[in-house]
């Protein structure tokens, strides 16, 4: 029986399907067989990997109002070892029609029960929301990927995902886990990016990643070619992270593979420093996370580590700058 993994966060534009584009292609491309399911309606994660939705037959719309069996909706891509179930536009009422089914939040759980024993890892990318889409998906996975995006409100709401994952711990799947919480979008020269990586870390714990995704030019033009990054531009940052988070992943569960890669080194890249906190600043943060966020935000325009200031920096400039940088895809060295 594979693994499957839920990449979650009802926060839109924290990474999830850039995650689990990348994540899906890095674990294949280590030569362990991968399943991906798209079950966001806007179907960013099927266009991403190079398929359109006009062309595809069977997706996973079909699969949970039963028309389809996953089976048939599998599709293979031009990565070995990578499938994936493709979405829809159709799947925007798919939760109408689930309404008055049954076990309604078992559905894809029970789709998915002979085919995830074909694969080694099956990675969900879920819509940013928390009905029932992403309750089947929870339902159905053994652990739960966070991504979160390195900036002050992307911190918001985490509260409402940790009580939504214990709820359904309760009631649907006593097995599922936090796989981990993955930092995105990472700006190693702005405080507040360390201050965010400090604070979740905080709260977190070990629960947090090693690997950070930094912000990445390559990562974000490869979409728009149909390809993951490491079809794109195997030697960039962004593939570089998304395979140290594959290698961290795969060390993490030595159950659901044969041989365990060795071990990331952390020691072979330099470490994220993380800038000191005032407690205004980290009383905004960490209250943001509990639901509650304190009425003194951190910084309003807080200072680079550099000196200059965030107002000068785009993310272009990041992105253009992140390319000519040799820095660390891990970040188990930051300084807390």
């Amino acid at each position: 029986m594979g693994k499957v993994i839920a990449i979650a966060n009802q926060k839109g534009g924290v990474g999830k399907t850039t995650s689990a584009i990348n994540l899906a292609a890095s674990l294949a491309a280590t030569e362990y067989s991968t399943l991906l399911i798209d079950t966001d309606p806007q179907a960013n994660c099927t266009s991403g990997i190079g398929l359109e939705q006009k062309k595809v037959d069977g997706s996973i719309y079909e699969v949970l109002i039963g028309e389809v069996d996953a089976d048939d909706a599998v599709l293979s891509t031009e990565i070995p070892f990578l499938d994936v179930i493709p979405s829809h536009i159709n799947l925007v009422g798919a939760e109408i029609e689930m309404i008055d089914v049954m076990e309604r939040e078992r559905i894809l759980s029970t789709a998915l029960q002979r085919v995830r024993r074909k694969y080694d890892f099956i990675v969900i990318d879920c819509p940013p929301s928390l009905g029932l889409l992403t309750l089947n998906s929870l339902t159905a996975s053994n652990s739960v990927l966070i991504p979160v995006q390195a900036e002050y409100f992307a911190l918001e709401g985490l509260g409402q995902l940790l009580n939504t994952i214990k709820i359904v711990r309760q009631h649907l799947n006593p097995d599922l886990e936090v796989e981990g919480v993955l930092l995105t979008m990472f700006d190693t020269r702005l405080r507040l990016s360390n201050q965010v990586a400090s604070e979740v870390r905080r709260y977190f714990g070990d629960k947090v990643f090693d690997t950070i995704v930094q912000r990445n030019v390559r990562l974000s033009e490869a979409p728009s070619f149909g390809k993951p990054v490491i079809l794109y531009d195997a030697s960039s940052k962004g593939a570089r992270n998304y395979m140290a988070l594959a290698r961290e992943i795969l060390n993490n569960n030595p159950r659901y593979v044969d041989d365990p890669p060795a071990q990331h080194d952390p020691d072979s890249t330099p470490a994220i420093e993380t800038s000191s906190r005032s407690s205004s600043d980290k009383n905004g943060l960490s209250g943001a996370i509990a639901g509650s966020p304190s009425k003194t935000p951190p910084d309003a325009a807080p200072s680079g580590t550099d000196g200059s200031s965030d107002a000068d920096r785009t993310d272009e400039d990041a992105g253009d700058e992140a390319e000519t940088e040799d820095s660390a895809t891990s970040t188990s060295g930051v300084s807390l």
